[in-house]
């Protein structure tokens, strides 16, 4: 069901422990086991594993929950539509009520998509705070999956949501890198159960800007720059964004500038600090990506 262009197969994408094993990128990798366990509703939540680019939104680890709901014949036979209508239906309804729950009385709207595990797929948006949304992914479950792991005759529906996206925008976290923070001034601000909290500021520290211009090379990702630096730097990395880009054609050669965005969370960066990890960075992408500094 997963081709092999499919971006959960990249190694710029998916994090491989070796060629034949990689760190979990999605909760469905657990949807065979619990249907072979006949299961007929179930949640999975879990932490996950990604290659992404370096910005307040992505962090190479995050939590994100499966769900999965089964459905008989008797089920649909007697709504007068069919089983894919009649399933799609009580998705919508159920996220769309879930959604409710979380953000109060917002408009919905569903937009088609691909995934390799449902078909119909479609993602859900709310418009929340004056702008729409992307919330989740659903859609109906391959039938194949539902043959080979818990019986013929049968239809499911599916949905899969990143836990720290809601939440930042539920509660106005504004850096998904305060997930993984120990300070209280941060923890103490949210309690079990209670949806009402907004995340308060308490401190601001300065950026410190550093630009890295280089050729690129034939083999050159964003994904793979990012979890260099990120090796380098760790969590005192904010953003690392494209900046400039051009090509000379008498060389025929890119050049790329990113501007990388150094800030801690806790404290005040000194200009010895920062220049020590910017020299490591310029070491590593040539040594490591192949690219030629200018």
């Amino acid at each position: 069901l997963i081709p092999g262009y499919h971006i959960s197969r990249s190694e710029n994408d998916t994090y491989y422990v070796d060629s034949e094993s990689v760190l979990r990128c999605h909760t469905s990798a657990h949807q065979a086991e619990l249907l072979r366990e006949k299961h007929k509703n179930f949640l999975v939540i879990g932490d996950v594993y990604r290659r992404d680019t370096i910005d307040a939104t992505h962090y190479p680890v995050f939590h994100q929950m499966e769900g999965v709901k089964i459905f008989d014949p008797k089920d649909w036979e007697e709504s007068g539509v069919s089983a894919v209508e009649y399933v799609e239906e009580d998705l919508k309804k159920t996220l769309e009520g879930l959604a409710k729950h979380l953000f109060g009385d917002v408009e919905c709207r569903w937009v088609d998509a691909y995934f390799p595990f449902t078909d119909p797929s479609i993602e859900l948006e709310i418009f929340f705070n004056n702008e729409w949304l992307e919330v989740l992914g659903c859609g109906v479950m391959q039938q194949k999956i539902l043959d080979d792991n818990y019986g013929e005759g049968q239809k499911a529906w599916a949905f899969g949501l990143g836990i720290e996206r809601l939440a930042m925008i539920l509660f106005d976290i504004p850096d998904i890198r305060l997930f993984w923070s120990d300070d209280e001034r941060f923890l103490k601000q949210f309690k079990a159960g209670d949806l009402s909290s907004k995340f308060k500021s308490f401190s601001k520290f300065p950026p410190c800007n550093k630009d890295l211009s280089f050729w690129i090379s034939d083999t050159f990702t964003e994904n793979n720059l990012c979890e260099a630096i990120r090796g380098i730097a760790g969590d005192i990395v904010e953003e690392v964004k494209l900046i400039d880009e051009f090509t000379n054609p008498k060389k025929g050669k890119t050049s790329h500038c990113y501007r990388i965005v150094y800030r801690s969370m806790e404290r005040s960066l000194t200009d010895e600090e920062i220049n020590s990890l910017q020299d490591r960075v310029r070491s590593a992408v040539v040594d490591e990506l192949g690219v030629e500094l200018r």
